[in-house]
């Protein structure tokens, strides 16, 4: 008798990669929203999520990065392990790996205080810090990277004739980058935008992240099934 094999392991491990998609954007909405909605001065409305890393209790939304960022480059990873039709484009993996790479560095590099938290703090620094501008260039692979993908999986369902999906991705690559534009602007303290910059920034992520969490979703109905191997017969 030759011993069993184990055929089903390759599809296994891309199917909890894929989970791994599917869970990144619940566990990092969840963790700052929870966190925000208790930490004293904290407007969610008018602050950025990464202020939540500042001050008594910062490390929780330092992990939450790290966390979400290696959820992120394991969905990176099964996608690309799930092949073109699931990821899009074959630069598209790549994308959300680098945003996923892009939140680690955001939780290795604190923001420099914005909007006036944590409290008595100015509306802006006079200067930036070393640490808050390799902080704002981890994020840029984070909010354009998401949308660049999404751009790229549209563009494919176009071609293969998924039309209502093409839409969903082409409105997500549009939609996150233009409200974290106006977030911008607000945390730059935009008379009319100041209040709400942390809002904007919000729809931003949560736009982006479900995306990931839609994809990582749809590429998981369509991976291999797990199979049990059995010993072949004598």
């Amino acid at each position: 008798m030759k011993p069993a094999t184990a055929p089903g392991r390759p599809a296994v491990w891309t199917r909890r990669l894929l989970c791994c998609g599917v869970a990144a954007g619940p566990v990092f909405v969840t963790a700052f929203a929870a966190e925000g909605a208790v930490r004293d001065g904290y407007q969610p409305l008018r602050h950025p999520v990464s202020s939540l890393a500042l001050g008594p209790g910062g490390w929780v939304q330092a992990a939450n990065f790290a966390v979400t960022g290696i959820l992120v480059l394991a969905a990176a990873a099964g996608l690309s392990r799930a092949g073109d039709r699931a990821a899009g484009t074959g630069a598209g993996p790549a994308l959300i790996g680098a945003a996923g790479a892009g939140l680690i560095g955001s939780a290795i590099f604190p923001t420099d205080p914005v909007s006036g938290y944590p409290p008595g703090t100015p509306g802006l620094p006079r200067a930036p810090s070393r640490a808050g501008t390799v902080h704002n260039l981890a994020a840029i692979p984070v909010f354009l990277g998401l949308p660049a993908a999404a751009a790229g999986a549209s563009w494919r369902c176009f071609r293969t004739g998924q039309r209502r999906w093409g839409l969903y991705c082409a409105g997500t690559a549009i939609t996150m980058p233009t409200a974290m534009a106006l977030a911008a602007a607000g945390f730059s303290q935009s008379p009319r935008l100041v209040r709400v910059g942390g809002l904007f920034q919000r729809a931003s992520i949560v736009t982006g992240f479900a995306w990931l969490t839609a994809q990582s979703a749809r590429a998981l109905q369509h991976a291999p099934a797990t199979r049990i191997a059995r010993p072949p017969a004598t």
